[in-house]
C-alpha cells in the first residue's frame, strides 16, 4: 500500500500463472468526502477548479483501475483504459511503467482496454486529463510489480531485498548474480511471497521520464503496419458505406430503386438505418458505385432553414450586452464571430460490427467506450453483457471520437443486413455530416483609467454543444459537490466555468456563456470553449495595451497573476526576439494562455504582403506543464495546436447553406497544408516542477491570439471575423 497526497492506492495480485497486478483506489477515497479531501491540493475557490479536477474526482471511487502483466519473455503488458488517437498517450504511459520497473522501454507493451462498465467515469479520454489522472496510479502499479520481482529474487538467492537493485529489466545481486524479469515472472506471482511496501521513485531519480523520447508506435505508423479499425481482419466483415441526406439530420422517406441496386455487381445488401441508406458490398468501390446509384426521397432535417447569415443573427441576438456601462471611464468594445469548424481527423469515422441474434461485437476508435456500449446495447435490444466493444487506436480525433456515430451505425447495419460489416464514412461524409465546433459570437468590454484595467466583461453566445458522450455525466456527478456552488447552473455553464479563466488582474472580470439550439450536430473540438474565447480575449489585451501606450509584452507582464506565468511569457519574448524590426506587411504577435494547471505563451511572425496567401513564417512556443513526461510528445502537441490555430484563424471553416456545410474535403475546408506552416518553429518546454498538467488542448488559444495580433499589427486592421479569409472559392460537391 502506498500513500500519495490524500489518495491511497492498493495494489493486489491477480490470479494468473505469471505476475499480474491490479491497482484500485483505497477505501479512504471510497468514503464520502468533500471535494478538497479527494483531489490533492484542490483549491477552495470555485474559479480555480478546472475540468480536470472534476475528472479526477469522478474517477476516485473506481476499483481495478489499471492492470499490469509480466510475461515470461520479459514483456510487460499494461492495459490502458483510455484511447490513443495520436496524442502519444501510450508512449507516455509506457515511459512511466518502464521508469518504475527499471525496464527497457522496448519491453513495455501498452494495450487499449475494451469498454469496461465497472470503470464508470474512468474510461473517457478528453479534457487534457489522461496523464493528470493516470500519473500516480500507473507509477504505483509498476512500483508494486518491481517490489514483487525484488522479493522473488531475494527468496531465490536467500538474501535480503535491500541487498538487491534493478536495472535494464533484471534484478542484480552484489555478487554479480542477475535474473531477468521474465525468469522471475512465475515466482513473483506467488501469493505467499513476502513483499515490502512499494512506493514510486522520487522524481529526482527519474532516468527516462522527462527525457525526449520517440513514439513507441512510430515505426509501425510510418511503415503502414499500425492497425487501425479498417485494417482489422474480422471474419466475414464486408465493406459498407451510407448514402446520407442532403441536409443535416434528414430522414429517409423511401428508396425507389432498392432492388435494382441490390442487383448491381458485388452488392450484398441495401438497408435503411436512421441516418441514411447503407450499401454492403464485396469491395468499397462497388459499395460506392451502388451508393451513388440510389434514388432516395428524403424528409427534412432540424436545420434545413439555417445558413450562415441566419446563424450569425441568432447568435448576436443571444449575446447579452455588457452589464457595466462605461460611464466616464474610457473603454474598449469588441465583437467577434467564429465559424463552425470540422474536426477533420486524417482517419474518417469508421467501425467494424458483427451483430448476431444474441450478441454483438464492435471495433472502433472510441474515446467514450462505456457510453458507446450502453447506447449500442439499448439500440439493438440486447443485454449489456452480450455486447463487446473493442477500443482501437485511431488516426486523429481532436474531440471527434468522443462520439460513436460510426460504431452505432455499423451495429444497426450489421443487424439489418444479417452479416458483419466494415463501415467507412467518406471524406465528404466526415466533413459534412460529422460533428463540428460550434459557431460563436463574442462581446467584450474592458474599462480602464490611470493605467489600470477596471473591468473586463466577456459575453459569449454559441451554438449548443452536445455533451451526450459521457462528459456530461462526469460533470453532473461531480460539479455540484465543489466549493462555491459550482455546478448549480447548466452543464455547459459548468464546463465553461471550469475551462475558461482569465490569467490577468483585470479588476472586475466576468465571462459568461449563452447557448442556443440549432439542430446542427456539434461536439467538443480541441480546447472546446477556450480556443475562441481566450483567443478573442488576447486580441482585446493587445488593443488595451495600445490604448494605454504600452508594449503588448510589458502590458501582459504587469497584469499576469503569477511569476510562473511571467516566466513563460518572458521566455517566449526573449527566444522570439520580440520587437525586432520587420518589413512593411510583416509583424510579430504574442499571446498567453493558462488551462489544466499548465501555461503557455506563443509568439508568431506573419507575412501579409500577399493577401491571397497570408502565412505564419515563424513561431516560438514556450510551455510550462508542471512535469512533462515526454517533452518530445509535448512538442508535437504544441505544434499540432499551432497548426489548428493557423488553419482556423486564417482560412479553415465551414459555410452552412440551407442546413448543410458546403465544404466536403480538405481542399475545400482549407486546413493548413505544408506550405502554410512556418519553416521556423521553436518549442521550449520549461523544467519540471510539481505534478503534471494538461497539454493536449493547451496550445490552441494562445496561438489563435498571437496570429490574430500579428495580423492586426501587419495590416493595421482589427480582425473581428474568423477565419479571416472565408471566401467560397470552390464548387461544392452535390448534396
Amino acid at each position: 500500500m502506498a500513500e500519495q497526497g490524500r489518495r491511497t492506492f492498493l495494489t493486489q495480485l491477480v490470479a494468473a500463472p505469471t505476475l499480474a497486478l491490479a491497482t484500485r483506489i483505497g477505501a479512504d477515497a471510497l468514503a464520502p468526502q468533500p471535494a478538497h479531501a479527494v483531489i490533492p491540493s484542490l483549491p477552495a475557490p470555485a474559479d480555480l477548479v478546472d475540468l480536470g479536477d472534476l475528472f479526477i474526482l469522478a474517477g476516485a471511487p473506481t476499483s481495478h483501475l489499471l492492470t499490469l502483466v509480466l510475461e515470461t519473455d520479459g514483456t510487460v503488458v499494461f492495459r490502458l483504459p483510455r484511447e490513443e488517437v495520436g496524442q502519444g498517450l501510450t508512449t507516455a504511459v509506457a515511459m512511466l511503467v518502464a521508469e518504475e520497473l527499471d525496464a527497457p522501454l522496448a519491453t513495455v507493451r501498452v494495450e487499449l482496454d475494451d469498454a469496461r462498465p465497472e470503470l464508470v467515469f474512468n474510461q473517457l479520454t478528453g479534457s487534457s486529463n489522461s496523464i493528470r489522472s493516470l500519473y500516480d496510479p500507473v507509477r504505483h502499479t509498476a512500483a508494486a510489480a518491481r517490489a514483487r520481482l525484488l522479493a522473488a529474487a531475494a527468496r531465490r538467492w536467500s538474501v535480503t531485498v535491500r541487498e538487491l537493485d534493478t536495472r535494464d529489466g533484471a534484478v542484480h545481486a552484489p555478487d554479480g548474480r542477475s535474473a531477468d524479469y521474465g525468469s522471475l515472472a512465475v515466482e513473483a506471482a506467488a501469493p505467499t511471497l513476502a513483499v515490502l511496501a512499494a512506493t514510486p521513485k522520487p522524481e529526482a531519480r527519474h532516468a527516462l521520464v522527462g527525457r525526449p523520447t520517440g513514439r513507441i508506435d512510430a515505426r509501425a505508423m510510418v511503415t503502414g503496419r499500425q492497425r487501425y479499425t479498417l485494417d482489422l481482419d474480422v471474419p466475414g466483415a464486408k465493406p459498407c458505406v451510407l448514402r446520407r441526406p442532403p441536409t443535416l439530420g434528414g430522414t429517409v422517406r423511401g428508396v425507389a430503386n432498392a432492388d435494382a441496386v441490390r442487383a448491381m455487381p458485388g452488392v450484398l445488401a441495401v438497408v435503411t438505418v436512421p441516418t441514411g441508406v447503407a450499401v454492403v458490398a464485396e469491395t468499397f468501390g462497388q459499395a460506392l458505385d451502388a451508393k451513388a446509384a440510389l434514388q432516395v426521397s428524403w424528409g427534412p432535417g432540424p436545420a434545413d432553414d439555417l445558413s450562415d447569415a441566419g446563424i450569425r443573427t441568432k447568435l448576436r441576438a443571444a449575446t447579452p450586452a455588457p452589464l457595466l456601462p462605461p460611464l466616464l471611464t474610457p473603454y474598449v468594445d469588441a465583437e467577434f464571430d467564429f465559424a463552425f469548424v470540422s474536426h477533420a481527423p486524417m482517419e474518417t469515422n469508421c467501425a467494424v460490427a458483427d451483430v448476431r441474434e444474441d450478441r454483438a461485437e464492435i471495433w472502433s476508435g472510441l474515446k467514450s467506450p462505456i457510453v458507446a456500449r450502453e447506447t449500442i446495447a439499448a439500440a439493438l435490444g440486447l443485454p449489456l453483457g452480450k455486447v463487446t466493444v473493442h477500443v482501437v487506436q485511431a488516426g486523429g480525433s481532436f474531440g471527434r471520437r468522443l462520439f460513436f456515430d460510426a460504431a452505432l451505425e455499423a451495429a444497426l447495419v450489421s443487424r439489418a443486413a444479417g452479416r458483419p460489416v466494415r463501415l467507412m464514412w467518406t471524406r465528404v461524409d466526415d466533413t459534412r455530416h460529422g460533428r463540428m465546433r460550434p459557431a460563436t459570437h463574442h462581446r467584450i468590454r474592458a474599462t480602464y483609467a490611470l493605467g489600470e484595467v477596471l473591468s473586463f466583461e466577456h459575453r459569449v453566445a454559441a451554438a449548443e454543444t452536445d455533451f451526450r458522450h459521457g462528459l456530461g455525466e462526469i460533470i453532473t456527478a461531480t460539479a455540484a459537490s465543489l466549493p462555491g456552488g459550482l455546478g448549480n447552473g447548466a452543464l455547459a455553464q459548468t464546463l465553461f466555468a471550469t475551462t475558461v479563466k482569465s490569467p490577468y488582474h483585470f479588476g472586475l472580470t466576468t465571462q459568461t456563456l449563452t447557448e442556443i439550439p440549432t439542430g446542427i450536430p456539434t461536439g467538443s473540438w480541441r480546447s472546446v470553449y477556450s480556443a475562441n474565447t481566450r483567443g478573442a480575449e488576447e486580441i482585446v489585451v493587445d488593443e488595451l495595451a495600445a490604448r494605454l501606450g504600452k508594449d503588448p509584452v510589458a502590458f501582459r507582464r504587469t497584469f499576469l497573476k503569477t511569476d510562473a506565468q511571467r516566466a513563460v511569457l518572458d521566455k517566449a519574448a526573449a527566444e522570439g526576439d520580440w520587437g525586432r524590426p520587420m518589413p512593411p506587411g510583416c509583424a510579430q504577435g504574442i499571446a498567453f494562455h493558462e488551462e489544466y494547471k499548465s501555461r503557455t505563451a506563443c509568439l508568431v511572425e506573419i507575412d501579409t504582403r500577399d493577401r491571397d496567401r497570408v502565412r505564419v513564417t515563424k513561431a516560438v512556443i514556450v510551455a510550462d506543464v508542471g512535469r512533462p513526461i515526454n517533452p518530445r510528445g509535448l512538442e508535437a502537441q504544441l505544434l499540432g495546436g499551432l497548426t489548428d490555430a493557423i488553419s482556423t484563424t486564417l482560412r479553415a471553416g465551414l459555410h452552412i447553406d440551407k442546413g448543410l456545410p458546403m465544404e466536403g474535403s480538405y481542399s475545400q475546408f482549407h486546413y493548413a497544408q505544408q506550405r502554410d506552416t512556418p519553416k521556423d518553429v521553436r518549442i521550449h518546454v520549461l523544467p519540471a516542477t510539481g505534478e503534471p498538467g494538461g497539454a493536449g488542448e493547451l496550445g490552441v488559444p494562445a496561438a489563435v491570439g498571437a496570429i490574430a495580433n500579428a495580423y492586426a499589427r501587419a495590416t493595421g486592421t482589427k480582425p473581428r471575423s474568423f477565419p479571416l479569409d472565408f471566401d467560397v472559392d470552390f464548387t461544392p460537391y452535390p448534396r
